[in-house]
């Protein structure tokens, strides 16, 4: 790894997230809160670090594939580390890890929060820190890539390096092209629920800050009972629609708005993902109705958003699931652990890999009845080769040997059980809410300092797919 590589572009980063720190501040001027300095002191320190690499260090395109992961996870962390500054700054309940946590967690989309009062914070933090979400959900690098210069093969690499393996596969255009319907769908999405939410009856202010949340499939609100607050039924179903298509593959919603909705509804994935989800909420309306909730209709409506809410990563919540049947949570802890498609901003192992888990399984069991049979597995008409079955399967162990060792972590540190499970689970998957303590209306506050550090490295772990920490580690290993 060439060290003045990292730094161009860890530059680059930090002036394009020195420039959202500005818009921030930006709003708190508006609202005349109390964050207005400490964003803008946080915006300063970043622009003055990222300004001195642009100056001084030459471009360079030839970035192999490994310096392309040491970058992205490099500038993951750089990214994380400028988002606690306006948190410290200001002080409030943020103690360092505490700060690192929330930070880690807008920037992964996890959306799991310290925080026991949200609406104590100022306007300008509460937007940065759906801000975080926003930049985070699309891919910092990714971000980055499409609104700068072309960067020839650099930025290929770069980008190749951020995105999901199954997410790069499935999109059948150049970089530059995919960059594209990335970023379009994105801020289409964005625009597009922002006034939606208006015209239900949120304040701009709220219909940016869930908007920007919900595409992101992030889940920070800027209320303390989350979408709960605002009694809503028209709001819960606007944001339970974008929450679905958010956890589609951008590729097929972009070929869709285009005025090809075919591909969307012939991918077998697409067709698992919302199927498994109609699935999912049946199960859960069913196992919530008569102890819980007393209509079908309540039960439908709360049920149908925390499944999806889990499902797709984002963790919102109109209701308190800690205390629901052992059944329902079972089921949405599937789902926390599945999460949507690739190539969306959703978190967890992916539809697409659990697709491809149950077609070797029946391939397995095919070849132990017929043992000279030659089988090939499909999914959609495309041959899925052994080499990628087997990196499934592995990163698919990788990813629940990552959460029972958080887990362990956690319960070693006193964290009950369902909690520190749970809770590993939905920071691993990007979901943030799990259940005990740590539920749809409750906090990660309680857990142990040194549990927050646990965590924070988990929702990197998720949030990265494992393997590009792991590169990245070992790249440092051999210096």
């Amino acid at each position: 790894m060439r060290p003045h590589i990292l730094f161009r572009y860890s530059g680059i980063i930090l002036l394009f997230n020195s420039a959202f720190l500005l818009l921030s501040s930006v709003i708190s001027l508006y609202y005349h809160d109390a964050a207005l300095l400490p964003l803008l002191y946080s915006s300063l320190i970043a622009g003055l670090l990222g300004i001195f690499p642009i100056l001084f260090v030459p471009p360079a395109t030839d970035i192999s594939n490994n310096e392309g992961f040491t970058i992205v996870v490099a500038n993951w962390l750089v990214s994380c580390l400028v988002g606690i500054l306006p948190y410290v700054l200001w002080g409030g309940p943020f103690t360092l890890a505490d700060a690192w946590f929330e930070s880690v967690s807008g920037f992964t989309t996890t959306g799991a929060t310290i925080l026991e009062d949200i609406e104590s914070l100022p306007c300008g933090l509460l937007f940065w820190r759906a801000t975080t979400h926003w930049i985070g959900g699309i891919g910092i690098i990714v971000f980055t890539l499409s609104v700068i210069p072309s960067m020839g093969r650099a930025g290929m690499v770069l980008y190749r390096s951020e995105m999901s393996s199954l997410a790069t596969e499935s999109f059948r255009y150049r970089t530059k092209k995919t960059l594209q319907i990335i970023v379009m769908t994105y801020v289409g999405l964005t625009l597009a629920e922002t006034i939606a939410l208006r015209f239900c009856g949120l304040s701009l202010f709220d219909a940016v800050t869930h908007a920007f949340a919900t595409i992101a499939t992030g889940g920070f609100s800027t209320r303390n009972l989350s979408i709960a607050a605002f009694q809503n039924p028209a709001v819960e179903m606007v944001i339970l629609f974008f929450m679905l298509a958010s956890g589609l593959h951008f590729g097929l919603l972009f070929a869709a708005f285009k005025g090809e909705p075919r591909k969307l509804l012939k991918s077998p994935v697409a067709r698992y993902y919302t199927a498994g989800m109609m699935i999912g909420i049946a199960l859960v309306a069913w196992a919530v109705h008569g102890d819980i909730f007393q209509s079908w209709g309540e039960s439908l409506r709360y049920g149908a958003f925390q499944l999806i809410s889990l499902g797709t990563s984002t963790g919102f919540a109109t209701a308190d699931s800690a205390g629901w049947p052992g059944f329902a949570q079972l089921i949405m802890i599937f789902f926390t652990l599945q999460c949507a498609c690739a190539g969306s901003t959703s978190g967890g192992i992916k539809t697409d890999r659990i697709l491809i888990f149950w077609k070797g399984i029946l391939k397995r069991v095919t070849i132990t009845r017929h043992p000279h049979a030659v089988i090939t597995t499909r999914i959609g008409g495309a041959a899925i080769e052994d080499d990628v079955l087997e990196a499934v399967l592995l990163y698919i162990g990788l990813y629940v040997g990552v959460v029972f060792v958080s887990s362990l972590l956690l319960s070693a540190l006193g964290v009950d059980v369902m909690s520190a499970f749970s809770g590993a689970a939905a920071c691993m998957g990007n979901v943030g809410p799990g259940f005990g303590a740590v539920s749809s209306l409750g906090n990660f506050s309680g857990i142990p300092q040194a549990g927050k550090w646990v965590l924070s490295v988990t929702m990197l772990m998720g949030r990265l797919e494992i393997f590009g920490v792991i590169l990245f580690v070992s790249a440092w290993s051999r210096r």
